[in-house]
């Protein structure tokens, strides 16, 4: 998965999910729900499953915090729609400023409409 940080990556969000298979991206989006659950009893590896709003699932991700909010992750797309995330970073709400998702879902639609002024390593697709 190292490929992913060496990469361009697509911003995304769910509506282009589809368009990105087996390509990395960066996705951000409200975490709905964390389930975590131990591969092997004797094995550290735990698999993370983030649902995050409008999103199948984030997947393979080792936590070092709760999540909770707004989270951007880095990844590669699945087949079955999913990322399998290489890094996330969280978004914590500060002195009442927070997050506005719809505003940055509008910007990435503007960017992938006129990707031609906004080229930023994403391929259209």
């Amino acid at each position: 998965m190292t490929g992913v940080f060496e990469s361009p990556k697509s911003r995304i969000n769910a509506a282009m999910i589809s368009q990105h298979v087996n390509r990395p991206v960066c996705f951000v989006g409200r975490v709905e729900k964390v389930r975590s659950e131990r591969v092997l009893s004797d094995s550290l590896i735990t698999l993370i499953d983030i649902r995050l709003k409008c999103l199948a699932a984030v997947n393979n991700l080792s936590l070092d915090e709760e999540l909770s909010g707004i989270v951007e992750v880095i990844g590669m797309v699945s087949n079955k729609g999913t990322i399998m995330a290489a890094a996330y970073t969280m978004f914590r709400e500060e002195k009442g400023i927070s997050f506005d998702l719809e505003l940055y879902n509008e910007a990435l639609k503007v960017i992938q409409d006129f990707s031609q002024y906004y080229p930023f390593g994403a391929t259209s697709g």
